[in-house]
């Protein structure tokens, strides 16, 4: 009882919503705004920090400074966010502006010496108060496409600036921006089992609910029937009236009788957070068909902080003579709500619908440390790795470790261990430990010592060692060698990795180290001769790249330009 109570205070606290300013920052854009992404929106092994804006499918937007501030860190990565600029701003809040194309020329000219100076492309820098003040207002950067962005777009995002907490863009009054009348769908709606005894509706699988549209517009799904302990589960996305995309939902609620028992709302949340995706999911469902159904229930629980339940984390117990009703609330930002009512009762039905078998003979107690191991291979999976207990699968056949299948979430890094005796020494530096994924092989950071290889992962799936020999591949599309380059802009190369992967990647002119980008989307590496080291006449061009092995690839030519007008 104490626990309940103190979980109805908890949530009280935790969906109130602190006093942000609403009229202290202005958009990023000068454009009308569009979402593609919204915060909190489920993500493959993360919830989205902020908002992703159109951009009408092009680059080069102005992006504007949203306060005054000072610019306190820009990082330029080949992944994430790609090229991002943080603003800290003097009322305690940051603003991030990620995937730009580039920063505005003053700013550029910070960033294009600490490439030269660090002679690498991915580089982060952090600036103090008074070396790069900026303007409400102020032009910044370009919007772009970089990183892992999957077009062009500029994502956005709000932080407190000393717990570095991700914070809704909403709460600052962005919902001005934007036009959502537009109540949240719920499109699906499932029950679950949660024990070996439990029956729903006559099956031990997980169910789809029927649902029918009520004259009061809410939605009654069939009559749950069961005999056990049953949770819930909800694929649901939101709509605006501008942006004609799928979005996340901002709140959802779920009572029994009428008493809050499970609810969540994307106000703010730390980076520890981001992996809790995986167990708000039905992580297995989502691997094997797409969907992400949001669980409204723990079977153990985990520390996901903006979730707030009571005593039975959202597990309802259905027992003889009470008939009970499950209520679920989708909200938006804007109080655009969708209803769910779900009639639950008991009765002992013979089960149709057998659970799915288990042919495993292992077994993962979540709580404690597990370390499997056969033949020269093993795994230790820390104490706390896994949100649940489950049966698992593990073998070792023709050298190769079958770890279950990736449907089954890790939410820190286990150890792989293989004591190699098949390869000669010399092959052992070209070996890495490799996950096997759809013919594919995804390169895992490998430490040797002697014949003993060690890889962490937080991915279950088949491994085993891979020998790789293949060098690094460069090409240019349109060959220079011996030609004028004069009014030209740019050189533009390819290069990629069959196996490991590139590890690292150098260009040099006349000798000299020279800057080129690296787009992980395209593979192409560009070097603009803006930067002022092509020579007058010849030039020679090198460049060379090693995979995460130690294989290397050498590119040479020549050619001439003149920077005469």
């Amino acid at each position: 009882m104490k626990l309940f109570a103190f979980c109805i205070l908890f949530s009280c606290t935790v969906f109130a919503q602190n006093d942000y300013p609403k009229d202290y920052f202005r958009s990023p854009l000068d454009i009308p705004v569009q979402l593609s992404g919204n915060f909190g929106e489920l993500r493959p092994n993360h919830f989205h920090a902020g908002f992703d804006f159109k951009t009408m499918q092009k680059e080069g937007f102005n992006v504007y400074a949203v306060a005054d501030g000072y610019i306190s860190r820009i990082k330029i990565s080949t992944f994430g966010n790609g090229k991002t600029i943080y603003i800290d701003h003097p009322n305690g809040y940051t603003s991030v502006y990620g995937h730009l194309q580039k920063a505005s020329d003053s700013i550029e000219t910070f960033i294009k010496k600490t490439h030269y100076k660090e002679q690498s492309f991915e580089i982060e820098m952090f600036y103090k108060p008074n070396e790069i003040p900026i303007k409400k207002g102020q032009l910044i950067a370009f919007s772009g496409n970089t990183g892992a962005s999957e077009g062009p777009h500029l994502h956005f995002e709000f932080r407190d600036t000393k717990t570095e907490k991700i914070i809704n863009p909403m709460l600052f009054g962005f919902q001005k921006f934007l036009r959502d009348t537009t109540k949240p769908i719920v499109s699906g709606v499932y029950v679950y089992p949660l024990d070996s005894k439990t029956s729903v509706n006559q099956s031990m699988r997980p169910l789809l609910l029927n649902m029918t549209l009520q004259k009061d517009g809410t939605y009654l799904s069939d009559k749950v029937i069961a005999n056990g302990k049953i949770g819930f589960g909800i694929i649901a996305n939101d709509f605006d009236d501008v942006s004609f995309n799928k979005n996340g939902v901002y709140k959802v609620q779920s009572y029994l009788n009428g008493t809050p028992n499970f609810g969540y709302q994307f106000d703010t949340y730390s980076f520890d957070d981001m992996r809790y995706v995986n167990a708000l999911i039905d992580y297995s469902k989502y691997k094997k068909t797409d969907q992400r159904v949001q669980k409204l229930f723990m079977k153990k629980p985990y520390a996901l902080n903006f979730i707030v339940t009571d005593a039975s984390y959202g597990v309802t117990q259905v027992v003889p003579n009470l008939s009970s009703v499950c209520r679920i609330e989708v909200s938006d930002f804007y109080n655009n709500q969708t209803v769910v009512s779900i009639p639950i009762e008991y009765d002992l039905l013979s089960t149709i619908i057998e659970p799915e078998s288990k042919t495993s003979s292992y077994f993962i107690k979540s709580s404690k440390d597990n370390n499997f191991a056969k033949e020269n291979m093993s795994v230790f999976f820390p104490a706390n790795t896994f949100y649940d207990d489950f049966d698992m699968n593990f073998d070792v056949k023709n050298n190769v470790l079958y770890l279950h299948e990736d449907t089954v979430p890790a939410h820190s890094n286990f150890t792989i261990t293989i004591v190699d005796s098949l390869f000669t020494e010399a092959q052992r530096e070209k070996i890495f430990i490799g996950r096997i994924e759809d013919n594919k092989i995804n390169y895992n950071t490998t430490y040797r010592k002697a014949n003993v290889f060690t890889a962490r992962s937080k991915t279950l799936g088949q491994y085993k060692l891979i020998l790789d020999t293949i060098a690094p591949k460069i090409s240019i599309l349109k060959p220079i060698a011996g030609k004028w380059l004069t009014g030209v802009k740019n050189i533009q190369l390819t290069i990629s990795d069959s196996l490991s992967g590139i590890k690292s990647y150098n260009g040099y002119l006349n000798g000299k180290w020279i800057l080129f980008e690296y787009d992980n989307k395209t593979k192409k590496i560009t070097h603009n001769f803006s930067d002022g080291i092509v020579a007058e006449g010849t030039n020679d061009l090198k460049v060379v790249v090693i995979d995460n092995v130690g294989n290397s690839t050498t590119f040479e030519t020549h050619f001439f330009r003149s920077q005469k007008k």
